[in-house]
């Protein structure tokens, strides 16, 4: 038997946790869309397509660029129609930082929210160009 493992020293052994970007954008994603406000992600051509072959892309309209331990963050999101957009674009990234320092231990130097359009409910009449006054 070992000694160090009966006498209960153990020696010290060097890990490493690697988390990878699409963990990360997941996270992000989803912790955006619970967002009060945001409609949803908008994914770019790829994601439509993915999205058209039924599969759902939770890391959708997500952007993650990971330096060591250090993690900027790129959000394409549809607002509501009606919505304050600032404070949607706070209240998200207070939520993505959250998330993300928490769950992965990494830190968020940035988080850039890029609004990519508005949605209408289904009840509200989208204003036409001809009704605009100006």
């Amino acid at each position: 038997m070992n000694e160090e493992r009966d006498s209960g020293k153990f020696a010290e052994v060097e890990t490493h946790v690697h988390i990878a970007d699409e963990v990360v954008a997941i996270i992000a994603g989803i912790a955006a869309s619970q967002v009060e406000g945001v409609a949803g992600m908008a994914g770019g051509l790829v994601g439509d397509i993915t999205q058209m072959l039924g599969k759902k892309s939770l890391s959708k309209g997500v952007k993650v660029s990971v330096d060591g331990t250090n993690v900027t963050i790129d959000l394409f999101v549809v607002v509501n129609y009606g919505v304050r957009i600032p404070e949607v674009a706070q209240k998200v990234q207070e939520a993505v930082k959250r998330a993300v320092e928490g769950l992965t231990g990494l830190r968020t130097t940035a988080i850039n929210i890029h609004v990519q359009g508005v949605a209408f409910h289904r009840g509200h009449k989208e204003p036409t160009r001809g009704s605009e006054k100006g």
